[in-house]
């Protein structure tokens, strides 16, 4: 019987309640007879819904809750103290004794890996989902708080070293791990909705025109140009899918630009509804600061929409490089005039809306990415 230990700081609730439910996220291929799920915080999710997210296995919960206050209890995260606070999750795979380790980020969940491969040689993959350099720099953390990630480094780096292998999600994460030194690292994209992403075939406009933007409403991805630009397009309504701290603030953008009655905004969609809808606009568009490309740009590119994205000129995204995509500057009349094109020239909206499938299927396809993931794995288990 083939047993995982996945090791996160999510709470799963949250992804229940966004419905952002992927199948077999947590046991790729299928691999695993019981998936153990442990999670570094108190939150007690429905296991039911959870079920898609490990196929066939048996699906096991447990929490060891890090709390607010682990880098004071700790002394500054003091690998001593952190031990102490570990020895649980120790007993836990003690008695589990998994084939595999997977750690989703690198905080202390990955610490927890790391002691256990110590103690019983348990091999463990860890998946980087954002530049923590970058992060720490975009987001805008406090002084206090910067420290602490600062200071954390250490744990980090001990435990991105020791793993059998790192996994960063998106190519732009590597220059962090170049900076740690950290060799053994392979990139491995997301697994996006295996069952409800559909090819858009019919590109002929609507009338009026559909635009469709979905992302995070949080510093770095706030798509007020887009907003204006809408504004000044007659007609052209825009769906706003997402939440976050400048959600209010989009709003009155949006009724500031005179076109809030073409500007609906809807604070959660369940990621299966949104694939399913996706193809029934005419136009992606979003903003990000971001050098990692995000799954809310992945899925309307592998669904061959036209997609347009604003291009960062000191760190361009690798992933977005090619005509596959529209790549504008942030400002109202950069988007404008990619929307105006994409409306009036059929033909220019139709040819990137299927150069963006092509491209997108042989990389982020969730057969080729979940096979690549089920691949790793079992590569890992028959060396042990």
């Amino acid at each position: 019987m083939r047993k995982l230990l996945v090791i996160i700081q999510d709470r799963l609730s949250e992804i229940i309640e966004k419905g952002e439910i992927t199948e077999r996220y947590y046991n790729p291929g299928d691999l695993f007879d019981e998936v153990h799920i442990l999670m570094t915080n108190d939150d007690t999710p429905d296991p039911a819904p959870l079920g898609r997210m490990v196929g066939r296995a048996r699906l096991v919960l447990h929490n060891l809750p890090a709390g607010r206050l682990l880098a004071a209890t700790t002394l500054g995260w003091q690998s001593r103290l952190l031990k102490r606070w570990a020895e649980p999750a120790i007993s836990i795979a003690r008695e589990l004794r998994p084939d595999l380790i997977r750690c989703h980020g690198c905080g202390v969940n990955a610490f927890i890996a790391h002691q256990v491969n110590r103690k019983f040689g348990v091999p463990y993959v860890v998946s980087l989902h954002t530049n923590p350099d970058q992060a720490i720099y975009t987001d805008g953390l406090s002084h206090a708080r910067l420290a602490s990630a600062k200071a954390f480094e250490k744990i980090q780096n001990s435990a991105l070293q020791n793993a059998r292998l790192v996994l960063p999600v998106y190519k732009p994460i590597i220059p962090y791990l170049d900076r740690l030194n950290v060799k053994n690292y392979r990139v491995a994209y997301n697994v996006l909705n295996p069952s409800h992403l559909r090819r858009k075939e019919d590109y002929a406009l609507h009338s009026p025109p559909r635009i469709i933007c979905v992302g995070r409403q949080i510093i770095g991805k706030i798509p007020e140009n887009l907003i204006i630009a809408v504004s000044k397009l007659p007609d052209a309504r825009l769906s706003m899918i997402g939440d976050g701290e400048y959600h209010e603030y989009l709003k009155k953008v949006a009724e500031g630009s005179g076109a809030g009655d073409r500007i609906e905004f809807i604070r959660a969609m369940p990621n299966d509804e949104l694939c399913d809808r996706m193809t029934d606009y005419d136009i992606f568009a979003a903003h990000s600061d971001y050098t990692e490309i995000s799954k809310a740009v992945l899925e309307p590119l592998l669904s061959g929409m036209p997609v347009i994205v604003n291009r960062l000129s000191e760190s361009p995204v690798p992933e977005l490089e090619g005509d596959f995509a529209m790549l504008v500057n942030n400002t109202s009349a950069g988007y404008h005039s990619a929307l105006k094109l994409l409306i009036e020239d059929d033909k220019t909206r139709e040819k990137t809306g299927r150069r963006a499938f092509e491209h997108s299927r042989a990389l982020w396809d969730p057969s080729v990415t979940e096979a690549n993931f089920a691949g790793i794995y079992t590569e890992i288990i028959s060396s042990k």
